[in-house]
């Protein structure tokens, strides 16, 4: 089982670097490892040998709130009554703020971090203990625990708990936001096995099938027996996906909520190339070039669209990590030459479309514009396949105050001038809607909050922005909020 969780945490590694966690669970007894770094860095033998077991779960970590540097905050979390609980949850508590205060002054519950992974499980622990009135624990009990925490718990979550000698517990929140799916695999001689993951790609890389996502609302239950109940626990739930896992954060040859995330990005470039060609003539430009590695497929359609070149101008170092969730300005302005090398001959006295998936805090696309003009570029042209980030996100994406937004509260032109290009290119709103939302008739809507300045929970306030932005002025320089993992998320194999 330990092997198992990592091997699926490493077909996750894109969602987080910061920390990784494994807990394994063998009778009544867990035993865990939890550490800061990859997870190739954070297992080794010996750690391994020390998660034995047949059931268990994972993480790893994305910081956007809390102490990126404690590893007591990396997941997973641990409870020891009732039962003996342990969690994982990849999104955001929004009302986390007032449900410790809750836990502390009502409940009677101590925390020990600035987590709202903690808050999260005390919150789980303490409604089991309410639910469960005679022992063994039921499924029926599980499921009101779970329908009392969707009506205490605001804002995006997707989780997993294994609860000492009975099972796992594995729910999404009432609005869909941040993805979780379920699969399985059937062993000669053995029960159905069972996983739950975030993506699809966690479960098809470990031989799993993918039965399907889990509803919004929803909760599995899966005793230690491999039997699997289910039931809605939410009042009027709806599937509102995070609309940057398909313009970003998710591997693209994933499926969440029935839509390829690699057909969601060809068709960000559809849409795109109808931007550019109302924009400037097609023309004028000689050649597309991705910036690696997201923006692909996007580029690769938008270039068959206007019938121009595609090309490969940069090289990209697998072994950095992601620029834009990197501590401190000044190391994410470095890391950006360390990161992508550009090939001379790709831009030498051309026209260049560059394309990327996204443009947030503008400092990564302000250096590969000036790589592009160092490279011998003509021109240098910036297309996004996702709109102006003009809004802080507060449901598990780290870009939490508007003040580090290059689009907040800037003119287009300002834009431009600020990036360096000569000309600027984004994806209308609606269109990139449309591009997603098409190829499934299940949604209600996008949780796209960071374009369209909507936030579906309804209890996001100004002050709420503010504090935002005190907590992490509060952060040293050199250091980002953060204890938001995505997770990988094996279950009993029996």
């Amino acid at each position: 089982m330990n092997q198992l969780i990592y091997d699926a945490l490493l077909l996750l590694q894109h969602r987080g670097q910061d920390a990784a966690g494994i807990v394994t669970a063998m009778g009544t007894k867990f035993f865990m490892h939890k550490a800061r770094g990859m997870v190739r860095d954070v297992f080794r033998t010996r750690n391994m040998r020390a998660l034995p077991g047949t059931l268990g779960l994972g993480q790893v970590r994305y910081p956007t709130a809390g102490n990126a540097y404690s590893e007591e905050e990396a997941q997973p979390f641990y409870v020891n009554a009732p039962f003996g609980v342990v969690l994982v949850h990849n999104g955001n508590i929004t009302n986390a703020h007032a449900l410790k205060k809750e836990l502390i002054d009502i409940d009677r519950r101590h925390l020990n971090t600035e987590s709202d992974t903690e808050v999260l499980i005390n919150i789980l622990a303490h409604e089991l203990q309410a639910a469960a009135h005679d022992l063994p624990l039921t499924p029926v009990e599980v499921f009101k625990a779970v329908s009392a925490v969707h009506r205490r718990v605001k804002g995006s979550y997707a989780v997993v708990a294994l609860i000492a000698g009975y099972g796992l517990v594995a729910f999404r929140d009432p609005n869909g936001i941040r993805p979780l799916c379920l699969g399985s695999i059937e062993v000669a001689g053995k029960d159905t096995e069972w996983m739950v993951a975030s993506e699809s790609v966690a479960l098809e890389g470990n031989g799993y099938h993918l039965v399907r996502d889990v509803a919004p609302g929803e909760a599995l239950f899966i005793t230690l027996d491999g039997e699997l109940h289910s039931q809605q626990c939410a009042v009027a739930p709806s599937l509102n996906p995070c609309v940057f896992e398909f313009v970003y954060l998710a591997r693209p040859d994933s499926v969440i909520d029935g839509i390829s995330v690699y057909h969601a990005r060809l068709n960000m470039g559809e849409t795109l190339a109808q931007r550019v060609i109302s924009t400037m003539p097609p023309s004028d430009i000689d050649v597309v070039i991705p910036i690696p590695e997201s923006s692909r497929p996007s580029a690769m359609q938008l270039a068959q669209r206007l019938g121009k070149p595609y090309r490969e101008g940069f090289v990209k170092n697998r072994y950095v990590g992601r620029t834009f969730i990197m501590p401190g300005q000044a190391t994410r302005k470095k890391s950006v030459r360390q990161k992508l090398n550009a090939i001379g001959m790709e831009f030498k006295g051309r026209n260049v479309l560059l394309v990327d998936d996204s443009i947030v805090r503008g400092t990564t696309s302000r250096e590969i514009v000036q790589m592009a003009r160092e490279a011998g570029a003509n021109k240098v042209y910036m297309a996004s396949a996702a709109p102006p980030v003009r809004y802080p996100n507060v449901y598990g994406i780290d870009m939490p105050t508007s003040t580090e937004l290059i689009a907040h509260g800037r003119t287009m032109d300002e834009i431009r001038d600020y990036i360096g290009c000569d000309a600027l290119i984004y994806q209308d709103v609606d269109a990139m809607k449309r591009a997603v939302s098409s190829l499934s008739t299940s949604l209600a809507g996008l949780e796209a909050s960071c374009f369209d300045g909507h936030y579906i929970t309804g209890d996001v306030s100004p002050a709420d922005f503010e504090a935002m932005k005190t907590q992490r002025a509060a952060q040293p320089q050199d250091e980002e909020a953060g204890d938001r993992g995505r997770l990988a998320l094996p279950n009993p194999s029996t």
